[in-house]
């Protein structure tokens, strides 16, 4: 059974990689099934790590030195929802905004469900579209 702690270590591994720009280590953390969902991406829901990839190299491309500050984690049987701030700066075109270098900080929102082994089987993530607009626009 998933404890709390085993789903915080998996999602603080995550997102390790996540500030690391490690694609690789990401994808690790996921499942061979996994979806991936980040809600309003144009290319929809990804299934499988090899479908998440492109997802990851396009925010790493556009995103840099990122933080994520966890606000607060909700949990249940095999899953968790974590309400963090990620903090950075906005190097490409984030989300189809130039970027031109400036900071940026956004609320988003996880809705994370695990696998008996502990990885990612589904991730959801909902960000503050309209924080985003506002700082880049």
């Amino acid at each position: 059974m998933l404890t709390r702690e085993m789903m915080d270590r998996k999602l603080d591994e995550h997102f390790g990689y996540e500030a690391r720009d490690d694609v690789e280590g990401v994808l690790a953390t996921l499942t061979d099934d996994v979806v991936h969902d980040i809600v309003g991406w144009p290319l929809g829901p990804s299934h499988g790590p090899a479908e998440a990839r492109a997802f990851y190299e396009s925010l790493f491309a556009d995103l840099a030195d990122g933080k994520v500050k966890t606000v607060r984690r909700l949990y249940g049987e095999g899953f968790m929802v974590d309400e963090s701030i990620w903090s950075g700066k906005a190097v490409g075109r984030p989300f189809g905004f130039e970027g031109r270098g400036r900071p940026l900080e956004f609320r988003l929102l996880h809705v994370l469900r695990f696998a008996e082994d502990g990885r990612i089987e589904g991730e959801q993530v909902w960000l503050d579209s309209a924080a985003i607009a506002q700082q880049l626009s």
